[in-house]
């Protein structure tokens, strides 16, 4: 589905088609889960967020579970998140006139009223789930859901140490996945940091599944930069994995040499059109002391976040001021457009139903 964008510039002719069509990369996928926050960022107060450009305010209900109600109070539109939660019934009241909603978004009280509550008086509730410290809810509140989250856990086995972290871009689902999972722009946009120096011939092997694309990176050498030092002193051939899973989850795996195995999962949320939170879960094994490496890697991991959602937010920016997209592709553009066509099929309810195992094997320098 695609949003058209307003602008203010005359645009020279030369340039009117095809951006006067206001075309973005914009999929809307609702009956799926996403992460809004973290479970230890939700206490004791109700906290607004916002899923697919509808507001919603998320609670702990009794028994400290989690709830999502649509974050409109019924009776005089005020939002609900500017209220107080019972924590012994989970019970959500609102700040204006007390009215009070529980998990499912039935009006379980109104102060002062004589008489049970209307049934008329529901606030839309979305299904929402705790699970691997992540707080999840599914896009539509009119159907219940058929799959479970994403699994984050377990996934380097004992003795692994993960971390949660959150960043935010201006930017489109679909340009903030490709953005995670684009290796050529790091020698350029993160030089010095991760990649950059000598050309190397690596050959990537893309393969296509119902739900899901995989691309093996073979032949790579430890990156140059700081952080490859850090991570693999004596050097050695990195085995490397970019996936992605629909709706929204890019993953990097990575093992360098045989001292370290690192795998980054993000769950990239679409708060509206142009504007994803990434809730990026790094979990790592290494010989290195778990503390001492957080202190170390992750002044290099900000300023590559930094980085990140500082260019995505320019090319939002760039978009907006000509009025839509004018994209073009090289072989070297593995990922995005596979993430473009599965994200197009789920919305439009037309994913394939058999994998493809190796679709693609693509040689390049990097």
């Amino acid at each position: 589905m695609d949003e058209a964008f307003d602008t203010d510039m005359d645009l020279p002719a030369h340039l009117t088609p095809p951006l006067a069509k206001g075309h973005l990369s914009v999929a809307r996928l609702a009956r799926y889960w996403y992460v809004v926050c973290t479970a230890r960022d939700l206490g004791k107060r109700p906290i607004a967020i916002t899923l697919l450009g509808t507001p919603l305010v998320v609670f702990r209900s009794a028994g400290g579970g989690v709830a999502a109600l649509l974050d409109r109070c019924p009776h005089r539109n005020v939002p609900l998140s500017l209220g107080s939660v019972d924590k012994r019934t989970g019970v959500l009241a609102c700040a204006y006139h007390g009215w009070r909603f529980g998990p499912d978004g039935r009006c379980v009280e109104v102060p002062g009223l004589i008489g049970e509550p209307s049934k008329a008086w529901q606030v839309p509730a979305y299904p929402a789930k705790e699970q691997d410290g992540l707080v999840w809810v599914y896009g539509s509140p009119d159907a219940p859901p058929a799959t479970e989250p994403f699994s984050v856990s377990g996934g380097l086995g004992s003795g692994s140490t993960s971390v949660i972290r959150e960043v935010e871009a201006e930017s489109t689902l679909h340009a903030a996945i490709e953005n995670a999972l684009d290796v050529p722009h790091t020698a350029f946009l993160h030089k010095g940091l991760f990649r950059g120096g000598k050309k190397n011939r690596i050959t990537a092997l893309v393969s296509r599944y119902p739900d899901r694309v995989e691309i093996e990176y073979q032949g790579e050498p430890r990156p140059p930069g700081v952080v490859g030092k850090i991570l693999s002193p004596s050097g050695g051939i990195v085995e490397h994995w970019d996936r992605f899973f629909l709706p929204s989850i890019a993953q990097v795996e990575y093992r360098l040499g045989s001292e370290n195995h690192f795998l980054v999962t993000s769950m990239c949320t679409p708060v509206s059109d142009t504007h994803t939170k990434l809730f990026a879960v790094v979990t790592f094994r290494t010989r290195l002391p778990a503390r001492w490496l957080k202190y170390v890697i992750e002044p290099f991991a900000q300023r590559i976040f930094r980085q990140d959602a500082e260019i995505l937010a320019q090319q939002t920016r760039t978009i907006r001021r000509f009025g839509g997209e004018q994209f073009v592709s090289s072989e070297l553009d593995l990922m995005g457009p596979h993430v473009w066509r599965l994200l197009k099929q789920a919305e439009q309810g037309s994913l394939p139903t058999e994998a493809q195992p190796v679709l693609k094997k693509v040689e390049f320098l990097a």
